[in-house]
């Protein structure tokens, strides 16, 4: 109880501040008393949402909207309240000097400037903005992201295959059918040899993915559909009555993935076939640095793959390519990771530039990196987690085209 009160605080003196910039820009009382009922409105949601009503199901609908627009008035309030603090401090010392130096030595304080309210109330609007769009149209602006890799030693049959990679689907954050269909008819649309799909199927519970469970199973290639689990497939973000009734989400899980057509490999590795060649696609469980689960068994997956063998590997978490992969005795040609979302906010103009926040958890976060030789894609997600909405680093489909060098 103490901490919302320290926080409800915090927030209605930062709105405070932030409505003496508003009443210095906006002359009409209406926009001073719609700002203060929006500010209480979001307040109360967000307390309401993540206290009262917490059902335990850890950042999915309604309270990840509830914190979607706090996040976004919070974001508003600070700008606006940086710049009027650096006018307040002005205007101080305004004061100061007609104290000291003037021949009434009055202590006079001018009044706010109205350009600069208006100027700082702008720039906050971005921001705030960003937001709510990202919310509303962001979270389903889905990109297709194409590279062709090049290797010395690809098997001459796989010249020119296509994989789709999506990962981080995060079914239980979904509230637009069509939208979804959207994506999933883009993703059959590139006709790719194989789709292949990094983790994160849900976010807390199998039972979440059942409403689009005929949506996902009308995924297409001609090669199959596989995949991997991620940190949240494992129900390891809610409570459970039991042990068992944990187990039972998790084989509930894998039951859906297999009814929708996914091969889901399990510390295991599979071949793929073409022209009398073959390449190695391996799988493992998820393991990532920190606190995340570590389930994978990098040496389990490969126990039937020969060291010569072109290798796909498909692993939730990159910092498991980081820590473990690309110093293994194995050569993995190729690594498909997810996980960061990017952290579904950024700034990025592709083939120049793209930051996140994010770059300062994760070394490889978004897109293809190589090192030692060996490539990873860190996918930036089919979905949504937390903030119900992307600005910037947008819901990615990705589609790596591999090339044998000599026949480009």
């Amino acid at each position: 109880m103490t901490r919302w009160i320290i926080f409800s605080i915090l927030y209605l003196v930062m709105g405070f501040y932030a409505l003496q910039g508003i009443r210095t820009a906006a002359r009409q009382p209406w926009v001073h008393y719609t700002f203060i009922v929006v500010s209480l409105l979001v307040l109360g949601n967000f307390i309401y949402q993540f206290s009262i009503a917490d059902s335990g199901r850890v950042l999915s609908r309604p309270k990840s909207y509830a914190f979607g627009f706090l996040l976004a008035m919070l974001s508003f309030q600070l700008i606006t309240i940086i710049f009027l603090f650096g006018e307040d401090v002005f205007r101080l010392l305004v004061g100061t000097y007609n104290k000291w130096f003037n021949a009434n030595k009055a202590f006079t304080i001018p009044e706010r400037r109205r350009f600069l309210s208006l100027l700082g109330l702008g720039l906050a609007a971005l921001p705030f903005g960003a937001l709510l769009y990202g919310m509303y149209k962001g979270k389903y602006n889905y990109k297709v992201l194409s590279y062709d890799l090049e290797f010395d030693d690809l098997p001459e049959a796989f010249h020119n295959y296509q994989i789709t990679q999506i990962s981080d689907i995060h079914s239980g954050s979904f509230d637009n059918y069509d939208k979804i269909k959207y994506g999933i008819d883009l993703i059959n649309k590139q006709q790719s040899d194989v789709i292949l799909f990094t983790g994160d199927m849900v976010n807390n519970m199998a039972t979440e993915m059942l409403p689009w469970k005929d949506l996902f199973g009308s995924l297409e290639a001609k090669d199959g559909k596989f995949s991997v689990l991620g940190n949240h497939d494992y129900g390891d973000y809610v409570e459970w009555e039991s042990k068992a009734a944990k187990a039972k989400n998790l084989e509930d899980l894998k039951g859906l993935q297999k009814e929708m057509g996914f091969n889901l490999l399990l510390n295991e590795a599979n071949y793929l076939e073409k022209g009398g060649q073959r390449i190695a696609l391996i799988g493992v469980e998820n393991w990532g640095a920190g606190g995340f689960i570590k389930m994978g068994d990098l040496q389990k997956a490969v126990a039937g793959v020969q060291e010569k063998d072109f290798k796909i590997l498909m692993s939730h978490d990159p910092s498991h390519w980081e820590q473990q992969v690309i110093h293994d005795k194995h050569h993995y040609h190729l690594t498909l990771s997810g996980h960061t979302h990017g952290m579904q906010f950024g700034i990025e103009i592709p083939g120049w530039f793209k930051w996140s926040p994010v770059k300062w958890r994760y070394k490889h976060w978004a897109g293809i990196y190589v090192e030692m030789g060996q490539f990873i894609n860190v996918n930036r997600g089919f979905g949504f987690l937390g903030y119900p909405g992307r600005v910037g680093i947008w819901p990615e489909i990705t589609v790596i085209r591999l090339k044998k060098k000599g026949l480009t």
